[in-house]
């Protein structure tokens, strides 16, 4: 039972995490649909435009505060014996919100307009966005960490 702030010390395990982070957020908006989707796709797409590798950068930047706030919620999950997506899903709202701590942080302080209005743009929604997510991030999790 490892924690994910572990993992991502070691830079070999990191880099795995990272990009299975991008293909975790590639198939999130992906799945999107309605007109919510066109508005996730299009902030994605800009954010992908903003220079190459954006998406696995702006991962690893977020990395090691976003495994902070997971780990605890992994840790509880272990210690329960949960089924970890079952658990990511009952505790979404909770996780949701750990990690847009770190996220608000970020875009406040961020000097890129094309970053801040994409984010500004879909932060209404987040909590929405990110617990139709823990599925994914469990498996991430659990694959990882586990």
């Amino acid at each position: 039972m490892g924690s994910l702030s572990t993992v991502v010390a070691d830079d070999t395990k990191r880099r795995a995490v990272v990009d299975d982070c991008a293909r975790l957020l590639d198939a999130e908006v992906s799945d999107k649909r309605g007109l919510k989707g066109v508005a996730v796709k299009a902030a994605f797409k800009a954010v992908k435009g903003v220079s190459p590798g954006m998406i696995p950068m702006s991962v690893d930047a977020l990395l090691d505060d976003f495994a902070t706030q997971i780990d605890p919620f992994w840790a509880d999950c272990q210690a329960q014996g949960a089924v970890p997506r079952q658990f990511f899903q009952s505790n979404g709202d909770a996780i949701a919100n750990a990690l847009l701590t770190i996220t608000d942080q970020r875009a406040q302080r961020s000097t890129q307009r094309v970053l801040k209005g994409a984010y500004s743009k879909l932060r209404g929604q987040a909590v929405t966005h990110i617990t139709q997510a823990m599925p994914r991030l469990a498996d991430l999790v659990a694959r990882h960490a586990g």
